[in-house]
């Protein structure tokens, strides 16, 4: 998929669908205590600018401040997490699972590997990051 190109996605009931215009960053697997109870296991997440985002349908799109440093985005209909973005940060994290297929995106990184659930296993390729990626996860 080249940059001229849009992804859309949305969530599972329709009550959010979504557009990003442009590049969006590899798709990053996170593996902290908050992301892993907001979905049920790890988290996968792309982030796009906040200006390339543009809504079709939000009137299902809440939010929840999970932190003093980021808010999470969800449809309040069915449930599905959507967004995580950072207080004043310069980017917003997009659900992988909710990007519409294909994607053209794939697994570049893993965060937070040092809280990861017990019972996970993590495969050889992409990166590892005890922590968060730090500026290597700005878009």
């Amino acid at each position: 998929m080249n940059e001229s190109e849009h992804r859309r996605g949305g969530c599972l009931c329709g009550a959010v669908r979504f557009r990003i215009a442009g590049p969006m960053r590899g798709i990053v697997a996170c593996h902290c205590g908050q992301c892993r109870r907001w979905v049920g296991n790890v988290a996968a997440f792309s982030a796009c600018a906040p200006a390339q985002l543009t809504f079709e349908r939000a009137d299902g799109l809440a939010w929840f401040a999970s932190s003093a440093r980021a808010r999470r985005g969800f449809c309040r209909q069915c449930g599905t997490a959507l967004f995580w973005e950072p207080v004043g940060g310069q980017r917003i994290a997009v659900a992988a699972g909710a990007l519409d297929r294909p994607s053209g995106l794939a697994l570049v990184a893993h965060v937070y590997t040092d809280d990861k659930a017990d019972w996970t296993e993590i495969a050889a390729g992409a990166r590892q990051f005890a922590g968060s990626m730090g500026e290597e996860a700005r878009v």
